[in-house]
């Protein structure tokens, strides 16, 4: 298995912007944990220029704490999961003016960075043998080993097989290699991460209150709006529920008729 997957890297290895070390040949684990933060949930095609703007606007963990909220919000829209720009900037503040974590527990104490976020940061930019799965690792560790399995498959039957089976002499190329290899297979054989225990199909974003909930979002980015401002653009019942879960998560903020995103830091 070791082998098809390195076979498969040196060949065909994606060129991705995060994957390019500093001057000095190291890598900036602020750069990383952007980039695992905008994977969550999105396509690499649609992060790479979002991840590119993100970076030349706020190129250190200390240029995006002293920024506001209302900024972030600005350069992260079309991403979609706003939850995730509000926690990326609570953990840059959770840090700024302090050497970036470097421990399981360190990472994990920061917003949003659950134990495979914090395991990828510790491979890819500390290149500390980590196991951790997500979706394209699940694909592989199915397909070698599981292909004939009747039922669906555990994160905890996968991951002793991770640690096993781990380059611990060159781990962040490793686990390039394994996530490279997975979206290989996922488009050729099919997602078969769906015998996964752990798999959950993503619900559409036409109609969704996601999408409502990013139509808010960049409408306020533009200036204040009131309800019935909100509503000539998005006419939806939910409007007004999801108006009240964004004010309540400090997305948003309402200021008597008037909401906003919080410009405040």
């Amino acid at each position: 298995m070791q082998e098809v997957v390195w076979d498969y890297f040196k060949q065909y290895g994606r060129d991705m912007p995060w994957r390019q070390p500093e001057a000095s040949g190291s890598f900036d684990p602020y750069k990383i944990m952007v980039s695992e933060i905008m994977l969550q949930q999105t396509q690499v095609s649609r992060v790479i220029p979002k991840y590119h703007a993100f970076i030349e606007r706020f190129p250190t963990t200390n240029s995006l704490a002293q920024s506001s909220l209302a900024d972030v919000l600005k350069l992260w829209s079309g991403l979609g999961y706003n939850r995730r720009a509000k926690y990326l900037h609570q953990a840059a503040q959770q840090i700024a003016d302090k050497p970036f974590p470097s421990t399981m527990h360190d990472l994990t104490s920061l917003p949003g960075i659950g134990t495979n976020t914090a395991a990828a940061i510790l491979n890819y930019a500390y290149n500390q043998p980590t196991a951790f799965i997500e979706t394209n690792i699940r694909t592989v560790y199915i397909h070698h080993y599981f292909s004939d399995h009747p039922g669906t498959i555990s994160d905890k039957q996968l991951l002793p097989l991770v640690e096993e089976t781990m380059d611990r002499e060159h781990p962040r190329e490793w686990f390039w290699a394994l996530m490279d290899y997975g979206a290989y297979l996922k488009s050729t054989i099919g997602n078969i991460s769906r015998n996964s225990h752990h798999y959950t199909k993503q619900s559409s974003f036409q109609g969704s209150r996601r999408q409502i909930r990013g139509q808010i979002i960049k409408l306020l980015n533009q200036a204040p709006q009131d309800m019935a401002s909100l509503a000539r653009h998005i006419s939806d019942e939910r409007l007004a529920s999801v108006l009240a879960d964004l004010t309540k998560e400090g997305l948003i903020i309402r200021n008597k008729n008037l909401y906003n995103t919080p410009h405040d830091i």
